[in-house]
């Protein structure tokens, strides 16, 4: 398949601006610049993030340059969301941010050349960019776009509502500066990058491109970011490798065939192979296995995949090895005098972020000490409860499991 048929196949392609047989002409023809961008509104990039890195590292592998953006400038602003503004945070911290973010992305897209939108915009003053900039833009047109107009009743301000003009002006500058004749990112998006290329026909009388990823949502339709509350940070001391490998495990059988199309660089006739193996034997979960090895190998390496699903075989089946799994260490003394097993579980950090939520998960038959389950919320965990080897291993639900070594 050609790099536009690809994208089609994985469902990679949502709104293009233009014509798609324009889009499919650049795809699949000469090498071109074209940019991705971010704000550092955390020092690490999450899973939602990874599906775009994902498709700026398909654009480089077709031979497409990435100019990959963070954004200094507008992290500083806050890009609209749907319910309320954003939280300001502080020059230090969108510094720091940036720092962080970077150093993923070197390592997710190599050979992508990374820019700072601060640095053309921190020289602009105001009245410059109401004159060569808020001039091409009517009142009309911003307010007819879709994050706007669902602001409007409860309320936007002036910063958020200009947002749209500093992406927008984005494209104009890496457009003259790289020659990034196409935007790439995700949906939610749209509104800010049509801005951009109607600026870039209007400003310098030639045609930009751009297209946009539908958003990647779980089976209950949330998106993976971290203003949702479930976000699976792309750095391992946030978020760890097997953390990673035992969420996509687990992901719905109704999802897990298209996040093997937007995470994977697996070829079609291996994922449609994957697919009637899947559905001649869904027990075997083999979707689910080959999708969290693959995202956890390209994100953090085959040796921490490996890892992984050693740790995944220690957790479920007994098999693999302890020592790959989530580890916690806990005073030697707890265990010897005695520890009541909501103590030991909120010590873990496993089973709820409070001791009430840990109760309500014993009450309820969701927790296990060494594969036994139980119910009793003043049960007293001591040395008599350890495995040959010492150790505890902590279960809560069914999915989420925690190796505690005394010391």
């Amino acid at each position: 398949m050609t790099l536009f048929e690809d994208l089609k196949w994985r469902g990679l392609i949502k709104d293009i601006a233009g014509e798609e047989s324009d889009l499919q002409k650049v795809l699949d023809g000469k090498p071109f610049s074209f940019y991705w961008g971010t704000d550092p509104t955390a020092d690490s990039l999450h899973l939602g993030h990874y599906s775009s890195l994902c498709m700026a590292k398909r654009l480089a592998n077709a031979g497409h340059h990435p100019v990959l953006l963070c954004g200094g400038a507008t992290g500083r602003i806050g890009d609209p969301r749907p319910t309320a503004e954003r939280e300001i945070i502080s020059e230090e911290t969108v510094n720091a941010n940036i720092n962080g973010i970077r150093s993923q992305i070197q390592a997710l897209v190599p050979g992508a050349e990374l820019v700072d939108n601060y640095d053309w915009w921190k020289g602009r003053s105001f009245l410059d960019t109401l004159r060569d900039i808020g001039k091409y833009v009517s009142l009309n047109y911003m307010l007819d776009k879709d994050i706007i107009r669902r602001r409007l009743e409860t309320g936007i301000t002036f910063a958020e509502f200009s947002y749209m003009l500093l992406q927008g002006f984005d494209f104009v500058h890496l457009f003259q500066d790289k020659n990034c004749i196409m935007q790439v990112a995700g949906s939610d998006q749209w509104g800010n990058i049509t801005t951009g290329v109607d600026l870039i026909r209007k400003m310098l009388d030639k045609q930009a491109y751009a297209f946009t990823m539908p958003l990647i949502l779980d089976a209950s339709g949330k998106k993976f970011g971290k203003s949702e509350g479930n976000a699976l940070w792309l750095d391992k001391t946030k978020t760890s490798a097997y953390q990673i490998y035992q969420h996509l495990y687990n992901s719905d059988d109704t999802k897990v065939l298209e996040y093997l199309k937007v995470f994977t660089f697996l070829p079609r006739e291996q994922i449609e192979e994957i697919a009637a193996k899947q559905q001649a034997a869904p027990e075997t979960r083999i979707a689910q296995k080959t999708l969290a090895y693959e995202v956890v190998k390209d994100i953090h390496g085959a040796e921490e995949a490996d890892k992984a699903v050693s740790g995944a075989k220690a957790a479920f089946s007994g098999e693999g090895n302890k020592d790959d799994m989530p580890t916690v260490e806990l005073e030697k003394s707890l265990i010897q005098n005695g520890i009541g097993a909501i103590d030991l579980f909120f010590a873990a950090k496993i089973g709820g972020a409070s001791k009430g939520d840990i109760r309500r998960l014993i009450q309820q038959g969701g927790a296990a000490i060494n594969a036994k389950t139980f119910d009793d919320v003043k049960r007293v965990v001591n040395e008599g409860d350890l495995d040959k080897d010492g150790e505890l291993v902590l279960r809560a639900g069914k999915k989420k499991f925690v190796r505690v070594v005394f010391k």
